[in-house]
């Protein structure tokens, strides 16, 4: 058993003339599964083969840009500081994706993407939050190939090795004798988010399977869940970054996105519960509930609405139940 986590010492590797880096490939391995994951979760509502791929031919260079802008506005001295390179906001693949502009962003290609492709934004957004949660801790991998974002020193067992890096080549910055120079040894930060993403995914997943939620509501239970976790690792990071009040600028913005996320969730409950209540005949399916197409003008559902019905008695009413089962006996005689 080694005494710590090690780091590599080169994060990019070279194929001939091709760079292959660490960064990038995590970055795009947690796209592949958030897509995956999205369209399965979407067939089971009813999408269709390939709109979550159309989807997210929005949603992801849009989050890729917000991620990365997020990024310079908030850490703006390596680009526009003293000895700074403006041009090097361009090289994404030497790190830095801010979650919040990603998330922003992705989600406004997203609710784009939905409009052109006719995918209820909602409907998407919940089959996605799971998805995109593990993607985040993929993508966390990206930091270690990098030897980037860790904690304060650590004697602990799972304490990460972090070298003295060149991020322009890509590797661990090598003494007069050629060995990596060791910074010492850090709290992985990197690997503590990994792990409160993947339980969080896992939650969303359970909690998705074992209760009736309204439209929205996992996205918001998504949003105002990743910011619990990111406060705590948050504070243990000792890389720079802009401080208000004291407080790293991220904190504040994981309180802020806490807040939407929590005012999501309550509004689409209460938006579904409204409208459910103004029809009562309506049944009372979270999924369906807040769906203003699924009647026609005489009030009566859709014809193309029964067989999700008959597939689905368990949420009508007993009264409906009844009245079904006897206008089916009275066809029959």
């Amino acid at each position: 058993m080694p005494a710590t986590i090690p780091s590599p010492t080169a994060g990019v590797l070279h194929l001939g003339p091709l760079p292959i880096r660490g960064y990038a490939l995590c970055i795009l391995l947690g796209i592949v599964v958030a897509v995956w994951l999205t369209d399965r979760r979407m067939r089971d509502r009813g999408g269709e083969p390939g709109q979550v791929m159309d989807v997210a031919a929005y949603a992801v260079v849009a989050g890729i840009i917000g991620g990365r802008l997020y990024h310079v506005i908030t850490t703006p001295d390596p680009y526009w500081g003293e000895g700074g390179h403006p041009l090097d906001a361009f090289k994404i693949w030497e790190g830095g994706l801010g979650i919040w502009g990603a998330v922003a962003l992705g989600a406004l290609g997203a609710w784009v993407g939905c409009r052109r492709v006719g995918v209820r934004f909602l409907d998407f957004a919940d089959a996605a939050a799971p998805g995109v949660a593990i993607a985040q801790g993929i993508g966390r991998w990206g930091n270690w190939f990098n030897n980037e974002l860790y904690g304060g020193r650590t004697d602990l067992p799972w304490g990460l090795t972090i070298h003295q890096w060149d991020n322009g080549a890509g590797r661990a910055v090598r003494d007069a004798s050629g060995d990596p120079v060791v910074l010492g040894t850090f709290h992985p930060t990197f690997l503590y988010e990994f792990l409160w993403v993947m339980l969080l995914a896992g939650v969303l997943l359970l909690v998705d399977r074992r209760f009736s939620l309204a439209r929205g509501q996992l996205f918001g239970l998504y949003i105002a869940g990743y910011p619990i976790g990111r406060i705590i690792i948050e504070k243990m990071r000792t890389d720079e970054a802009e401080l208000i009040l004291g407080q790293r600028l991220n904190v504040w913005t994981s309180i802020l996105v806490f807040l939407i996320g929590v005012a999501v969730f309550v509004h689409t409950g209460r938006r579904a519960a409204s409208d459910h209540a103004s029809d009562p005949d309506v049944p009372v399916d979270p999924d369906r509930s807040d769906d203003p197409e699924r009647l026609d003008d005489s009030g009566d559902e859709d014809e193309a609405d029964e067989p999700a019905r008959a597939d689905t008695p368990e949420v009508l009413a007993p009264e409906q139940r009844k009245g079904r089962e006897s206008d089916a006996g009275t066809s029959t005689m």
